[in-house]
């Protein structure tokens, strides 16, 4: 109560302010917004790319500016050092990791023909059954004929794309417009971040912008936080894998740091792969343990060192919830559902744990 006997508005509960019209017309308004979705997904690619490499590039460019430099000079340094990365990428890792898949390939029969001749009768021997139920002849043969066949990776990928004219078009213009539209988004993500907040109701705004600072924070965590973590892990196991003479090490690394965004899912699943592989090179027990030593290692920087700095306690997404987000936004929209898949998550979970908050708070839950 104020000195001059006028109470002051409670604050608004928007919610409970909507009329039923404006309730279905937010209603209409999320349904036609997601029908364009729907028919607009197809082209969207390029533009999701976008706007996640300007979202994950925004804060460096906050730092430069910061710095007394220019909006535009500093995305065009951010722009020249991802150039220089991919360029790197596309120059040295790549055809690596090809040669790798290609050797692999060669190998299998040989990998088959191990474990059709000492593997599977023990494994047999020890459970008691028939050796004759586990027969990958069939299996090895099919692959002596076809994988001859596989050749170059990248001239494949490559072949396939020059060979339909307008497939080729599609896919030079997403590789032109990816970094252009990347560029302006970055350039002007502030201006747009400001202009988005204004179209904002008055009275929802607080709430909305608290809802959205949450977001960004758990965003951000992963995003720039765990794709860091994945790429220094990556290249610690393949180092690692390396050192201890591994045929398969930048494959092998690769592959286990990729899917380490899921809490020890990496670790179990690279250490797997490269003890099966380490022992059917060297044919010894000793190289299995120079593979424990890597990934323990790696296990090791990871929870004591990589996430606590990179990532911290933010993110929030549960790895189950993860991996259904990814498996879910693929099903139903395709590539663009995988790219948006986190991001809408993360945002489903901050409005969920908010409304959580508020249930906790109101006078239904305290009856």
């Amino acid at each position: 109560m104020s000195g001059t006997g006028e109470e002051r508005p409670e604050p608004p509960r928007a919610a409970a302010e909507l009329s039923l019209g404006e309730k279905w017309s937010l209603v209409g308004a999320a349904v036609l917004f997601g029908a364009l979705l729907y028919l607009l997904a197809p082209i969207l690619t390029p533009f999701v790319i976008a706007a996640l490499l300007a979202y994950m590039g925004d804060p460096l460019v906050d730092r430069l500016e910061a710095k007394k430099l220019s909006r535009t000079l500093g995305v065009t340094l951010i722009f020249f050092l991802l150039s220089l990365v991919l360029l790197v990428v596309l120059l040295v890792v790549v055809p690596m990791l090809e040669q790798q898949v290609s050797a692999l390939i060669a190998r299998l029969p040989q990998y088959l023909e191990f474990v059709q001749q000492r593997a599977l009768p023990w494994v047999a021997a020890q459970l008691g059954l028939d050796p004759g139920l586990l027969d990958l002849a069939h299996l090895k043969a099919l692959l002596t004929e076809r994988w001859s066949q596989v050749g170059d990776i990248a001239g494949q990928v490559l072949g396939s794309v020059f060979h339909s004219g307008v497939a080729m078009m599609a896919w030079l213009a997403n590789l032109v417009l990816i970094p252009v539209v990347a560029f302006y988004l970055m350039r002007d993500w502030d201006v747009f971040m400001t202009r988005v907040r204004e179209l904002i109701p008055r009275r929802w705004e607080p709430e909305v912008v608290m809802l959205a600072g949450s977001a960004d924070e758990v965003l951000g965590a992963f995003f720039r936080g765990q794709l860091l973590v994945m790429l220094a892990l990556g290249v610690l196991y393949t180092v690692g894998l390396w050192i201890i003479g591994l045929e398969f090490a930048l494959l092998l690394g690769m592959i286990a740091g990729l899917v380490s965004f899921v809490p020890y899912l990496g670790f179990i699943v690279g250490m797997l792969l490269a003890g099966v592989a380490a022992y059917m090179q060297f044919q010894e027990l000793m190289p299995l343990l120079g593979v424990l030593a890597v990934f323990g290692v790696g296990q090791l920087a990871e929870s004591l060192v990589l996430t606590p700095k990179l990532v911290g306690d933010r993110i929030g997404l549960h790895p189950v919830a993860v991996i259904f987000a990814v498996m879910a936004g693929g099903q139903l929209f395709g590539l663009i559902g995988v790219l948006c898949a986190l991001p809408v998550a993360a945002v489903i979970m901050v409005i969920l744990r908010h409304t959580h908050e508020r249930y906790l708070r109101s006078r239904l839950y305290a009856q």
